[in-house]
């Protein structure tokens, strides 16, 4: 078989769905007014923050997020909700605090010693009654349930129940003696069925009956769930077997997706004829209908995916051999030396008032693909790549993603780029520390930045450490996230190649990143977001 015949054996769908609407349902304002109250004293003042759900159903769901900083005396922020679709967003966009990532998660929600609770305040229209509930799987711990309470209870104008989300939540504030609890089984009592997110879309169903790590979830998929996840990757539609909150993270995130998703009582016996076929899917807030695709739907999602993947290529010029100091590079080198470091030379070339980039050279992608050829990595990476085991099982994917980075570690790199490597940097930075980072020509691809999905090795002084370092920056190329993000993105894994940028050190009071736009506030005009 061709090398282009296995690439093609191991290419995967990826997520497009045809779409006639986003965040359906989802009334709001244009965001006005202030970033947050501290209290609601009427239900007027609370309309000005609050966002809608499905507010043309006879089931709307109006609310707001609230934030309680426990540092600064239990001090409670309603968030205005029109402006921030995420906590997240408003903490860090107030400055609250600049945690980010997996250290805001872990530290916020899974840590009983947290700083800011956070939940949301909603009007239950079924049962006439304000809520107050928290994300399903955050670890709140009884007392702060009932602090939460007594906040809110203070600073709002009607009285507010707990409505507990998990089966944790439920048996932790059941010790909590007076709270007023509303559960969803009351609110969603006699419903068979209840649109989370009022789209269409195409997909192949996907019938789930336990999700665990070895469960390999198509971006092409509709999944088929006995109950909302924790965490699910974008997929083209969901659809639960049990009553759901629409305020939970992942319809929250599916809303962002644009996809149909929906509570159908017993869906998996219901809809078991569809398992494995490609089907067209609505959701509206009266019903949902299904059925398999038809030969001209499926034409249609097919020219779509065509369309996407030519605009995914990346783009590659294997005939540079050069290293390239920064100064010599500039934007249109980013076919030979990646985005990082052709962006990078721009901006030194630029010579811009109060600006400077710290001096550095590049080995083009050229090297790479040599190193890949020359130690005979290329077969096995296609042969991972093609092992059905690796295609459909996560965990083992993971693992073999792992062995193979040892693999390029292990590889031996060409005795005279090694020579030239190590001569620059005699010549150039005697006795500085260096930063060996990379520089992909899979970043800043239309809807994909790769952004941190490849690896940086600081300080680097000896010449050993330093090709270790290159083979560490090279074997990035696949790490589980990176390959996991392409392949949701529809990226060609054989035609993304990495450069290494060598760049000098700095001594530094302060680093982190900066932005020319704010991404908590579309609105918020002419802002530079610095992260530092």
């Amino acid at each position: 078989m061709s090398m282009a015949g296995k690439f093609r054996g191991v290419m995967l769908v990826f997520l497009t769905v045809f779409l006639t609407s986003l965040f359906a349902g989802d009334v709001r304002a244009q965001p006005t007014g202030a970033r947050s109250l501290s209290a609601i004293k009427s239900r007027a003042e609370f309309d000005t923050i609050a966002r809608t759900y499905d507010a043309d159903t006879p089931y709307p769901l109006p609310h707001v997020l609230f934030v309680i900083d426990r540092q600064d005396q239990n001090k409670i922020y309603y968030v205005n909700t029109q402006r921030y679709a995420f906590h997240k967003d408003f903490v860090n966009g107030t400055y609250l605090s600049l945690e980010r990532g997996r250290e805001f998660f872990e530290n916020n929600y899974l840590k009983p010693n947290r700083r800011f609770i956070m939940g949301t305040l909603a009007y239950q229209t079924p049962v006439r009654r304000w809520t107050f509930e928290f994300w399903e799987g955050d670890l709140i711990p009884t007392d702060q349930i009932k602090l939460t309470s007594d906040v809110i209870n203070k600073t709002f104008f009607e009285a507010v129940a707990f409505k507990p989300n998990s089966l944790r939540q439920e048996e932790a504030s059941a010790e909590i003696k007076g709270l007023e609890r509303v559960l969803q089984s009351e609110i969603t009592k006699e419903q068979e069925y209840q649109a989370l997110n009022q789209a269409r879309g195409i997909g192949r169903i996907h019938i789930i009956a336990k999700l665990d790590e070895h469960v390999e979830i198509g971006s092409n998929e509709i999944l088929i769930l006995n109950e909302v996840p924790v965490t699910l990757p974008p997929v083209a539609g969901i659809i639960v077997t049990k009553p759901s909150t629409p305020l939970s993270h992942i319809n929250l995130l599916v809303k962002g997706w644009g996809v149909p998703n929906a509570y159908i009582k017993n869906a998996q016996e219901l809809l078991k004829q569809y398992d494995g076929w490609w089907v067209a899917f609505e959701t509206k807030h009266d019903g949902y209908t299904i059925k398999r695709a038809d030969q001209n739907q499926l034409k249609e999602y097919e020219r779509r995916l065509a369309e996407r993947l030519d605009i995914m290529k990346p783009r590659f010029n294997l005939g540079v051999k050069r290293l390239a100091s920064l100064r010599e590079q500039r934007a249109r080198a980013i076919t030979a030396y990646g985005g990082k470091s052709a962006n990078l030379g721009e901006v030194m070339n630029a010579r811009l008032a109060g600006i400077s980039v710290p001096n550095g050279f590049t080995i083009p992608f050229f090297y790479y693909d040599q190193f890949i050829k020359e130690n005979g990595l290329e077969e096995p990476l296609y042969e991972m790549m093609n092992d059905q085991r690796f295609v459909h099982d996560p965990a083992y994917r993971r693992e073999r993603l792992t062995i193979m980075r040892a693999r390029l570690q292990q590889g031996k790199v060409n005795d005279r780029l090694r020579a030239e490597v190590l001569r620059r940097v005699a010549a150039e930075f005697a006795g500085k520390g260096l930063f060996v980072r990379s520089s992909s020509n899979s970043e800043d691809l239309p809807n994909f930045s790769g952004a941190g999905l490849y690896s940086t090795v600081p300080n680097v002084r000896e010449s050993l450490q330093l090709i270790e370092a290159v083979k560490t920056v090279w074997a990035s190329l696949w790490n589980f996230e990176a390959y996991e993000a392409r392949e949701r993105a529809g990226v060609d894994h054989m035609k993304i190649f990495m450069a290494v940028l060598v760049q000098e050190g700095i001594n530094s009071e302060s680093s982190g990143v900066m932005i020319t736009t704010d991404p908590y506030d579309r609105d918020n005009k002419g802002a530079i977001y610095i992260s530092a």
